[in-house]
């Protein structure tokens, strides 16, 4: 089983591939070949132009995608800072993956259009500063692992000399060292996620894509994974973290983008996409059957159990309302917060509530 071939014209020879990818389904390799010089693969965040920094990481603007009679991407518009984590999240068929295929320039949109490093997507020496994991891949599994991130380096266009001590230090990164000799066939399918986690990493990326990264694996290799988002986010480097795992989108991402139908439904922080209402739950004694009509400004009272449930309540609002139910005589035995989750939100962007 060879290396994967792009869909690109071949580089000359001397030439590099770069989107460093972990390999695609049924193959291990690059997603897509870029030209640039042997050896200045390793570029990283560091050494951006001014210009380069002000631009945002990737910028869509009424990003589209058609086949033939199946619309894929409705005018997505969406931008990613410099140095954030970003989550790209929406169901499956809300047109992810095509939006990332077209992103990384593996296909053409059909309307739109997008910049990815300050370069339109799919300019071949921004894509040398690209780190891509795709959920689906896979390596020759009679490689050893070091011998899979050698391999990459290779086709990286990393100088020589360095290639031992890149793949090393991936395989520490991601949690393998001290089984670079073991072949790939031998890993779990945790391990295997690990391994294509380390192979993105390499040349050091100023964007790192990664498509459900922590999807195979136990607690344990998901917070690792956590750890090390965060470690790239503290470096400079960019983000974008396609899942469907709300959680994990709600423990490392500084934004989101919440997609539906090909289109953008919500962007934001966490905070701003759930928004800034919240319920709270109150036991009050001391006062007469719905002595909270004169207060319904505050929001929908709801009767729950022994207590009280006011819906849609500004988190800010809520000392002025135990303020005015102590002024009506009342006695507040409990209050208790309760934010929306991200997974209701969701739903209920979608319509599914």
């Amino acid at each position: 089983m060879s290396p994967a071939r792009s869909a690109e014209p071949a580089a000359a020879p001397g030439r590099a591939h770069r989107l460093t990818a972990a390999g695609t389904a049924g193959t291990a390799g690059t997603a897509g070949a870029a030209a640039g010089t042997a050896g200045t693969a390793g570029a990283a965040a560091g050494t951006q132009t001014g210009a380069e920094a002000a631009s945002p990481a990737v910028h869509a603007i009424d990003l589209r995608k058609q086949y033939r009679h199946t619309v894929a991407l409705e005018g997505l518009s969406m931008t990613v800072r410099r140095g954030e984590v970003f989550g790209f999240l929406g169901p499956n068929g809300a047109g992810k993956t095509t939006a990332v295929k077209l992103l990384l320039g593996l296909v053409r949109p059909t309307g739109g259009e997008a910049l990815v490093l300050g370069a339109p997507a799919g300019d071949r020496e921004t894509r040398r500063r690209i780190g891509y994991l795709p959920e689906l891949f896979r390596f020759q599994s009679w490689l050893t692992a070091r011998e899979v991130l050698v391999l990459h380096c290779r086709l990286l266009g990393l100088p020589r000399p360095s290639w031992r001590g890149a793949a090393d230090a991936a395989l520490q990164i991601v949690g393998l060292a001290g089984r670079e000799e073991d072949r790939v066939g031998t890993f779990s399918k945790g391990m295997q996620q690990r391994l294509g986690l380390g192979v993105a990493l390499l040349g050091e990326p100023a964007l790192i894509v990664l498509d459900e990264p922590t999807s195979a694996l136990d607690p344990v290799g998901r917070h690792q994974v956590r750890m090390i988002i965060r470690e790239l986010r503290d470096r400079g480097a960019t983000v974008f973290l396609n899942t469907h795992l709300l959680e994990e989108a709600e423990h490392v991402c500084d934004r989101v983008t919440v997609i539906d139908k090909g289109r953008s439904v919500a962007t934001g922080t966490i905070g701003e996409v759930v928004g800034r209402q919240s319920n709270v739950r109150l036991r009050v004694a001391g006062l007469a059957d719905r002595w909270w009509q004169p207060l319904a400004g505050f929001g929908r009272w709801v009767a729950d159990g022994d207590g009280l449930l006011i819906e849609g309540i500004a988190p800010g609002r809520v000392p002025e309302l135990v303020q005015e139910i102590v002024s009506l005589g009342g006695r507040v035995e409990a209050v208790v917060p309760e934010q929306q989750s991200l997974e209701a939100r969701f739903l209920e962007l979608l319509g599914e509530t």
